[in-house]
């Protein structure tokens, strides 16, 4: 393992840290664009992360954001944490309401189709997620809302 992801994990946790999320997200979506999606502040630190574009629900235009991912049965799983704040991030309001999205991982678009993890599925997922990036129950601990656990899978075609 990276030695760099258990210092991830736990800057990750640090409350102070969703403060400096807008130039975090800023710096990686550089990066990323400098690379073609091919290195990312996360995979630095030995985390899977994706950039997930999807149209916003009011505008229709599309918006990219980098994410934390945990690869899963041939697609990915993304989780609207937002770092526990109360209010959810914009992407996850947008993936809410819509049927497919793009994935960029790994210097690869995809093209997926979206939807929420209900019941026994989101828990079974949480688990799943719980073992790539534990700080997800600290971020749920911070917030009233459930967080909202996302599936995406690769289109066919």
């Amino acid at each position: 393992m990276n030695p760099l992801r258990p210092v991830a994990i736990r800057i990750g946790a640090l409350p102070w840290l969703p403060r400096y999320s807008r130039p975090i997200i800023a710096v990686d979506k550089t990066i990323q664009r400098v690379t073609r999606g091919k290195l990312t502040l996360l995979k630095i630190a030995d985390l899977p992360s994706l950039a997930l574009t999807v149209r916003g629900r009011k505008t229709g235009e599309p918006h990219t954001t980098p994410l934390l991912c945990v690869p899963h049965d041939g697609g990915w799983l993304v989780v609207g944490s937002n770092w526990g704040h109360p209010k959810p991030p914009v992407w996850a309001l947008n993936l809410s309401e819509a049927d497919e999205a793009v994935v960029l991982f790994e210097g690869h678009r995809t093209p997926v189709s979206v939807r929420v993890a209900e019941g026994e599925e989101r828990e079974r997922l949480w688990a799943v997620l719980l073992e790539t990036w534990p700080n997800y129950d600290l971020y749920a601990r911070r917030t009233d809302r459930t967080l909202p656990v996302f599936v995406l899978t690769p289109e066919p075609g």
